[in-house]
């Protein structure tokens, strides 16, 4: 009997009974101890989920790249052309990912011009933001000042996309805002608790 290959990555968690596992490029959830397409699901801990596939075990990482089993080759498929992010609490879109290479938390906002940091998260993973184009902006606390850059790579997944503007602000922010200057390059659409990013030809 011929295995299929399978894609495994995970998306989102419930507690540490369920997680949202896409399985060859389509959203499941599951419970510990239930299988879905050969997929069981041993165990959920922060950010990352145990699965045994085909007798294997491994473990997958939320927001990391897909892990591959069964059938190599082949061609190569679609890989690094979709995102999915599972909705978190209060509705929003967050999910983990890397800015030139460095970890970070996103958050998804479609009302953001770019994608948008706090000065110490930028620090944090060694962008040089005083080299950035001054500004300022209207904010809440009212104008405060902004460096503008572009990032060299934001990468979610296993899809990587070079050259995103980014806005560098002075406030403290829980997350790396992801705006449309990593959103224009998707096609964006949302199923259910789950939100579909397509990269564009």
């Amino acid at each position: 009997m011929l295995v299929q290959a399978q894609t495994v990555s995970m998306a989102g968690s419930i507690g540490d009974t369920k997680a949202l596992l896409m399985i060859n490029g389509a959203p499941h959830t599951l419970a510990v101890g239930s299988s879905v397409k050969g997929v069981t699901l041993k165990r959920v801990m922060p950010g990352q989920a145990e699965v045994e596939v085909g007798g294997k075990t491994l473990l997958v990482a939320m927001g990391g790249a897909p892990a591959s089993v069964g059938a190599a080759g082949g061609g190569g498929g679609a890989t690094g052309r979709e995102i999915l992010i599972a909705v978190g609490p209060g509705g929003h879109f967050v999910t983990s990912g890397q800015i030139n290479g460095k970890s970070v938390q996103f958050m998804v906002d479609t009302g953001a011009t770019s994608v948008a940091m706090g000065r110490s998260e930028a620090e944090r993973i060694g962008i040089d933001w005083k080299s950035g184009q001054r500004g300022a902006s209207q904010t809440a606390a009212g104008v405060v000042p902004t460096y503008a850059l572009s990032l060299t790579s934001v990468r979610i997944g296993d899809v990587e996309v070079f050259g995103v503007n980014a806005m560098i602000l002075p406030t403290e922010m829980p997350f790396i805002l992801l705006g449309n200057s990593f959103l224009s390059r998707f096609s964006m659409r949302r199923d259910a608790n789950v939100m579909r990013l397509e990269k564009r030809d």
